[in-house]
Formats: C-alpha cells, sequence, structure tokens
C-alpha cells in the first residue's frame, strides 16, 4: 500500500490539506510532553528537581534583596502524592508578578542580563508548577508577602495552549513572617531518590555558606546553619566581550546600534574597548578589508638620475629650479622613510604622504603650483622606479630569510614568481592581505619544487612569510560603515576576525560573585569533619562572550570514608548538580588528572580517584554552558576545562604538600618510637655500667630527634617551664599551664583563672639551639596539666608532669 507521503502531489488540494493542519504551538504545551528536558523524567527525579528550582529561586530572591537567606523546605506524604512545602525570608513578590513568575515559562528578569544568577531561562519553578498540576491535577497554593503590605495567596495553574497563568484563587491571607514567598506543591512522586535529594540540600549549604537551611521529610528533619554572615559580592550587569561573540549576534548587533563608525560600536556595545582598543580592531579590520601595502627598497644611489628624469617626465611647466628641487625632496624624504621605518623600504602611502608634503613645500617656496593630478603623476613615476627592482628585493629577502640557504637558482625562482604575483595585481599599490600572501607563497613553492627540484616547506614559508609582512604598512582608507559592515555577511566576518585576534583585556569581574577560596573551605570546614581542607580561586576568563571564575576545593582523611571513590562535588553558580556525573565537563577533567602525583590512589593513573577525599568545582558565569534544559552537567568547553583542570591542580598542590609532611611525620614517629622503646634500656645498663645516674630519657630522645623539648623543673616551690628547641628552625609555640593552685602573676604570661583550675599562657618563640623559660611560685602539692600548640606532635617531647 503506498504511503500518504507518496502520494503527496498527486492530487489538487494536498498542499492546502496539510497547510491547514500546521500550527504553533505553546513553550507550555511542547515541555507537557517533553517533560524529561527539564529533568521531570521520573517520580524520584522529579522531587529533587522540584526542591532545587524552589530553593535556587528563594536563594536568589534573598541575596538580591541583601537578605541573609533562611529557607524552609518540607516534604510531606499526601495519600497518593507527595506534598512539597518550600518557604524563604525574601522580599516577596508583588501581586501582579506572582502570576507570570509561578504560571508563565519563560518567563523572567534575567535570561537577558550578562551577570551571574541561578536561574536564567525563567523556566524552572513555573515547570515544576506544570509538573505539579499534570500529575496530581491540583494547582499550586503560593503565598507571599512584601515589606508593610498584605499576603497574598494565589491557586493557579499553568494553561499549556497559551502559556499563561490560569488562577483559581487570588485572595488577601494572614501570614506570620514580615516578607517572603512561600510555595506548595502535591505531585506524583516517590523517595526513591533521597540520597540525592540529601546531597542536595547538603551541597547548598556547603556552597553558600551564608544560608540556613531547615529540611523537614516524613521520617527526619536536618538543620544546616550558616557559616558567614558575609552575602555573596553583588553583581553588575555588564555588556559582551568581543572575543566571545559569534558572527550571527555580531550582525544583529550592527543591525540594532545607533552607532555609525565601527570605532564608535565598539566603544558603545562592548566592554573593556575604550578608543585605543577600537583603533586596534580597526586597524586589523583594515589588514583584512583592505591588505596591507607591501614595501620595497627606494632606488638606490646610482639610480638616482633616472628616478629624477622620471620626476621631472612627471612634472611639466613647473620651472627647472622648482623640478629640480621637488624631485631631491622626493627622494631625500623616500630615504629618510626607508631607514626611518628601519626595514630598508618604502610604501606606496608613504609615498603619497612624502609627495604631498614635497608639492606643500615647494609651493611655498618657490611660488609654484603643485596640484592633485601633478602629484599623482609623480607618485606614479617613483613608484615606477621603486616596483622595478622588486624581483631583486626578493631574492635578496628570500635569500635572508631562509637561513639554510636554499640553492640560489631556487631562491631566485621563488623570487621571480612572487614579484609575478604582485606585477600582475589590478591594483598597483602592492596591497595584500595575509591569507592572499600565504596562497601566493604555497603556490610559488610549489612551482619551483616542481620546475626547480627545490623544497620551500612550511617552516620556510613562514620565515618568507614573517619578512615581507614586516615591511607591510596598514593602509589609511576609512573602514567601511556600521551599515555596510552588516549589509555584507563576508565584511562582517573579517571584522569579526579582527575583534578576536586583537589583544583585549578579560571582562571586568564584577558581574560575577565567587564563592572566594576562604568560604570554600569554610562550606567544606562546615559539613566534613575532615584532617586537611584546601581551596582555589582562579582568575577571571571569558568563553563566548561571557566571564567565568572556576573555583575548586579539596577536603581529605577525619572521618571521610576511605574506602572507594573520593566524593565529587559539582556547582554551577553555587547550584549543586546531582545528576548526569558521567556527562559532566568537570568529570572528565577529573579522571584525567593524574592523581598520583598528588598521593591519591588511583588504579591505572586515570579515572576517579580513591580514597578519603571531597573533590569541589564550582564554575560561576554570566551564562553556564550546560548539556540541556535540566541544567545537570556542564558542556566540554576546551576554555572552561582548562581553568577546572589548573583550580583543581592549585588546590592539589597544597594536598600533596600536606601529605608529603602527614608521611614524613610519622616515618619520624616511627623511629621515635623504636628510639623511644630501646633508650631507656640503654640508659639503664649505661648507669649500671658507670656507677652514675640514670639519664633523663626525654632529655636525650629530644636531641637524637632534633626535637622541641618542653619540660618542667621544680626546686623550692619554684616551676620553671623550660622549651628547648634542638630542631634546625624557629619554634613559635603557645603553651597554656593548667594548674590546681593560683600561681599569682607571671610574668611573660597571662593567668586566667575558671572553676577552680588557673590557665597560664605563654607564647615564646625560640630559635634553633635556644632556650626560653617561665618561672612562677605554686604550693609543692600543686597539680600539672600542659598543652601545646605550634608545633607538630612528632617534632615535640613533653617531660612536664
Amino acid at each position: 500500500m503506498p504511503s500518504y507521503q507518496s502520494q503527496l502531489g498527486e492530487g489538487e488540494g494536498i498542499a492546502e490539506e496539510l497547510a491547514a493542519s500546521q500550527r504553533s504551538i505553546s513553550i507550555a504545551e511542547f515541555f507537557e510532553k517533553n517533560k524529561h528536558m527539564l529533568g521531570f523524567d521520573s517520580g524520584a527525579r522529579a522531587l529533587v528537581t522540584a526542591v532545587k528550582e524552589a530553593v535556587d529561586n528563594a536563594l536568589d530572591a534573598t541575596e538580591e534583596a541583601g537578605i541573609l537567606p533562611d529557607i524552609y523546605v518540607e516534604i510531606q506524604e499526601a495519600g497518593d502524592y507527595y506534598r512539597l512545602v518550600v518557604e524563604d525570608n525574601g522580599p516577596g513578590i508583588t501581586k501582579e508578578q506572582v502570576p507570570k513568575v509561578f504560571g508563565k515559562l519563560l518567563y523572567g528578569s534575567r535570561f537577558h542580563a550578562r551577570e551571574q544568577s541561578r536561574g536564567q531561562q525563567g523556566i524552572g519553578i513555573s515547570a515544576a508548577v506544570l509538573y505539579s498540576q499534570l500529575t496530581s491535577g491540583k494547582p499550586a497554593k503560593i503565598t507571599s508577602k512584601t515589606e508593610g503590605k498584605p499576603a497574598q495567596y494565589f491557586e493557579l495553574i499553568v494553561d499549556t495552549d497559551t502559556n499563561e497563568p490560569e488562577i483559581d484563587v487570588d485572595r488577601e491571607t494572614e501570614w506570620e513572617r514580615p516578607h517572603g514567598t512561600r510555595i506548595e506543591l502535591e505531585m506524583e512522586a516517590n523517595m526513591r531518590a533521597r540520597s540525592q535529594l540529601l546531597d542536595y540540600i547538603k551541597y547548598t549549604a556547603v556552597v553558600n555558606p551564608h544560608a540556613r537551611l531547615e529540611f523537614h521529610e516524613p521520617d527526619s528533619s536536618q538543620k544546616f546553619e550558616r557559616a558567614t554572615d558575609q552575602l555573596p559580592a553583588e553583581t553588575t550587569e555588564i555588556r559582551p566581550h568581543p572575543h566571545g561573540v559569534e558572527l550571527g549576534t555580531l550582525l544583529k548587533m550592527l543591525e540594532a546600534t545607533d552607532s555609525y563608525s565601527l570605532s564608535g560600536f565598539l566603544q558603545e556595545e562592548f566592554t573593556r574597548v575604550g578608543q585605543k582598543t577600537a583603533r586596534s580592531v580597526v586597524d586589523a579590520f583594515r589588514d583584512r578589508q583592505f591588505g596591507r601595502e607591501i614595501g620595497w627598497r627606494p632606488p638606490q644611489a646610482h639610480r638616482r638620475d633616472d628616478v629624477v628624469e622620471a620626476i621631472a617626465a612627471a612634472v611639466s611647466n613647473k620651472g627647472a629650479a622648482a623640478t629640480e628641487a621637488f624631485a631631491d625632496y622626493v627622494l631625500d624624504g623616500v630615504a629618510d622613510e626607508a631607514g626611518l621605518l628601519e626595514r630598508d623600504a618604502v610604501t606606496h602611502g608613504a609615498l603619497v604622504r612624502l609627495v604631498a608634503a614635497a608639492a606643500e613645500a615647494i609651493e611655498e617656496e618657490h611660488d609654484r603650483r603643485f596640484g592633485a593630478t601633478v602629484r599623482e603623476n609623480a607618485v606614479e613615476a617613483v613608484w615606477s622606479e621603486v616596483v622595478a627592482d622588486r624581483e631583486a628585493d626578493l631574492y635578496a629577502l628570500v635569500d635572508t630569510a631562509t637561513t639554510d640557504r636554499k640553492d640560489d637558482a631556487a631562491v631566485e625562482a621563488i623570487a621571480r614568481r612572487l614579484a609575478t604575483k604582485f606585477a600582475g595585481e589590478e591594483d598597483p599599490r602592492s596591497r595584500v592581505t595575509q591569507d592572499t600572501l600565504v596562497e601566493w607563497l604555497e603556490w610559488a613553492a610549489a612551482r619551483t619544487k616542481e620546475r626547480e627540484g627545490e623544497s620551500f616547506g612550511e617552516t620556510s614559508r613562514q620565515k618568507i612569510f614573517d619578512a615581507l609582512w614586516a615591511r607591510a604598512e596598514t593602509v589609511a582608507d576609512d573602514p567601511p560603515k556600521v551599515k555596510d559592515v552588516f549589509s555584507d555577511r563576508d565584511t562582517a566576518a573579517r571584522f569579526l576576525e579582527a575583534m578576536r585576534e586583537t589583544d583585549i583585556l578579560a571582562p571586568p569581574t564584577d558581574c560575577l560573585a565567587p564563592i572566594t577560596s576562604d568560604l570554600v573551605r569554610a562550606g567544606l570546614e562546615k559539613e566534613y569533619d575532615a584532617e586537611f581542607y584546601a581551596a582555589a580561586t582562579r582568575d577571571a576568563e571569558v568563553h563566548g562572550g561571557d566571564p567565568f571564575i572556576v573555583e575548586a576545593g579539596i577536603a581529605y582523611g577525619g572521618d571521610i570514608p576511605a574506602e572507594g571513590q573520593a566524593e565529587i562535588l559539582r556547582f554551577a553558580n553555587r547550584v549543586p548538580l546531582v545528576y548526569q556525573r558521567g556527562a559532566c565537563a568537570t568529570v572528565d577533567v577529573i579522571k584525567r588528572i593524574n592523581w598520583r602525583n598528588y598521593n591519591l590512589d588511583q588504579p591505572g593513573g586515570s579515572g576517579i580517584p580513591n580514597g578519603p577525599a571531597v573533590l569541589m568545582v564550582h564554575v560561576a558565569s554570566t551564562n553556564v554552558p550546560f548539556t540541556s534544559e535540566s541544567k545537570d552537567a556542564l558542556a566540554n568547553i576546551p576554555a572552561i576545562e582548562d581553568e577546572v583542570e589548573l583550580a583543581l591542580r592549585e588546590a592539589a598542590r597544597e594536598l600533596k604538600s600536606y601529605t608529603n609532611k602527614k608521611r614524613s611525620l610519622a616515618k619520624r614517629q616511627e623511629k621515635q618510637n623504636v628510639i623511644a622503646t630501646i633508650l631507656p634500656e640503654m640508659a639503664e645498663k649505661v648507669a649500671e655500667v658507670t656507677g652514675r645516674e640514670a639519664l633523663n630519657v626525654e632529655d636525650s630522645l629530644a636531641r637524637i630527634m632534633n626535637n622541641v623539648l618542653v619540660e618542667r623543673q621544680r626546686e623550692n616551690g619554684t616551676v620553671s617551664l623550660v622549651v628547648s628547641n634542638h630542631d634546625d628552625r624557629n619554634a613559635s609555640l603557645e603553651i597554656t599551664d593548667i594548674l590546681s593552685a593560683d600561681p599569682g602573676d607571671v610574668e611573660g604570661a597571662s593567668v586566667v583563672e575558671m572553676d577552680g583550675e588557673w590557665f597560664v599562657k605563654w607564647k615564646p618563640t625560640v630559635g634553633s639551639g635556644e632556650e626560653a623559660s617561665l618561672n612562677y611560685t605554686v604550693p609543692d602539692d600543686t597539680e600539672f596539666d600542659v598543652n601545646v600548640d605550634g608545633v607538630e606532635r612528632e617534632r615535640l617531647t613533653i617531660d612536664a608532669e
């Protein structure tokens, strides 16, 4: 049976029939059938996604209002469904905006803003509302209150045909909060992804140390206190950066701008572009649009008379004296120009300027007019003499540039062929673009190899190119206007290339709010009981016109499980990424780093390392490149991957130093334990043989191990704490001696009484090979307990009972 498609066009009205079935669809209707694209592909994951979208909105709202976030999340069992409640203490949402924020997809204030924020598309929370109504048939319940106004209560759904909110209830209500927002959703879900849900809440607390989170689920509750009262830095919207703009975007910007000139367009529409930078971009554009003018050696001294003759022929009826003076002025200027340029060459543009200057000088001196036609004739005459020796000039240039000294015949051949290309141009000014010059060199080299059998490889061609381009001069022609660049896609492409090749300062970072290395460490310390923490924050880089900053943190040891793979924490704009780990660029980077260089176990030298470690990466950007609308994984963008690797390695170097030191101290402790076992027996034997009093074992041990010795000496009620530094470096200690009796005032230390005990705090710095002592008087029956900080336990010997 023939298919429907195979019969198209056989009868009349088929096209009309097809056209009648076509209709536009709303974004809400599209996502109604493609819930998986937004992270609602299962009941388990849907609950995590809904929590994530609501909490992200709450964090953004509070931070933008300068309020330290207090966020309440509760999940309740509601018959066949789960009820999700999220409250925040943000500024609230105005009555007019609530229906649009929660009931209209792609509605938001951040999509066009080039500044860091958690949500930008305007899909997240309205998608959760859509999923809720699709699976439970119940509306979202929203309460919002702004400062000084009554709370507003709404019940609404998303009309998927029109992507507009459909409001069932709209009334004032009582709410004890002074301001904030609450959303309640019922949805088909389950708790199979409970671990991912708990991870999201915990990771949010790690990466937002300024937030207080309270999380309740059917069987348990958790609270995450804030670690700092420092809100993230306020961000400022910026313009795009020239290095990241694509051609289509550039054309759109060219069409919309009010600027007429390219220089004005660059300065008005882009960040980090001032007058000087704009001039550099426009010059680079001239090079691509018009080419540069190649300079040639001026006529040599023995040909001076020929050039004078040519000028005289071009300048008629000006009188012998004026003509000769004009010719001398031009020739001297050409020689000076070649010398001043330090390239022994003169370009056509330079010659035009010299002839104009000569004409003006001679007109004033000899009262003779040298008009435009005379000047053009003079330029043509001199330029003909300049290029007459072009082949010989090229021969000398090629011979010098190719340091391996090619065969003379081959050098002559390639020079001749290049000269032919220059001579064959319709434009006599020796103008050539970089691409054209490369093509000519490749053609000339290929012909030379074919005819003369001599090869001019890529390196030789590059040297010849560099030598010729060093003689080139950017032309003074006016660049096209903005409207002309917009109307010609090829011209716009050349303008874009000029923007990308010009050195421009990195975009400003006030549009970003990185966590900072100190708070990355604080967040890890708050949620992980480890023995070591490290953090690194990189400088800003740019991708696609958007700046970004990468931060990394590492927690190691302590209570972190030693078995299995290291835990990986991924964040984008302070939002945890808990799904699609295998598709994320962050994980790809972690896998390719050789972690064995940093003392972590990594079987095979690739993959996620094993051991008691937490590896954290945060990417802050004005436009995070996710792999999909669900925003679960970062795309593989080389510039971002490079920064992720550099940040991880920076933190990992601190880990390596720590673990190396830890291993060294462990070996030292092992050696010390062996000596401590043997030394008392040796001391006892020596005492027996010599008949002397046994040696002080602790003192001897400290000397042998080059330790810092803290010992207590008592005589007639006077107590001395003596520090002897046997190490080869200074020791800065903090010693707390806890006494059962009052020592009175102690010189060089502070004394604090607490609950019947006296704490004597002493902070000596003792040089290598030196001693320091603290003296005080207490009764003989006084009890002591000493605590020493500032030196590793393995480098410390205490004899202070």
